[in-house]
């Protein structure tokens, strides 16, 4: 008898980030992919509506514990509330193109991701929402 394992299903939160008004970046929307022990980051001017490109930069790394946070964030960088959460399947992932498929309570659907191929850091990325 072979014991399979099975991975649990990557997760993924959308906050709500509020920012202290001496702050440059105004109110955002920050999508996370968990990937192994760190969430892939995008701050988002507007929460993904289907069909319709959302501009995002990509930021660094987050800790997985803003899978589960609300709150505020150290540094006085403001406060963060959960928008959506859920799992999601990692379709694509190659140098500058990511495709998954989101299941979350308000997010489902393919959501296609493209950064910017005429920056050489590839911080400003296009996202798409394809819904189901």
């Amino acid at each position: 008898m072979s014991a399979e394992t099975t991975q649990p299903a990557p997760r993924f939160v959308l906050l709500h980030h509020q920012m202290p008004a001496h702050q440059p970046r105004p109110a955002h929307w920050d999508l996370m992919l968990e990937s192994g022990e760190v969430l892939w980051t995008w701050a988002l001017a507007e929460v993904p509506t289907p069909d319709r490109p959302t501009t995002a930069e990509r930021l660094a790394d987050h800790r997985t514990d803003y899978l589960e946070y609300e709150g505020p964030v150290s540094g006085g960088r403001g406060s963060v509330r959960r928008h959506d959460c859920g799992t999601y399947r990692l379709v694509q992932c190659r140098a500058g193109e990511i495709t998954v498929e989101l299941d979350g309570r308000l997010l489902r659907g393919t959501l296609q991701m493209v950064a910017d191929a005429r920056q050489a850091d590839a911080q400003r990325w296009t996202l798409v929402l394809v819904a189901r």
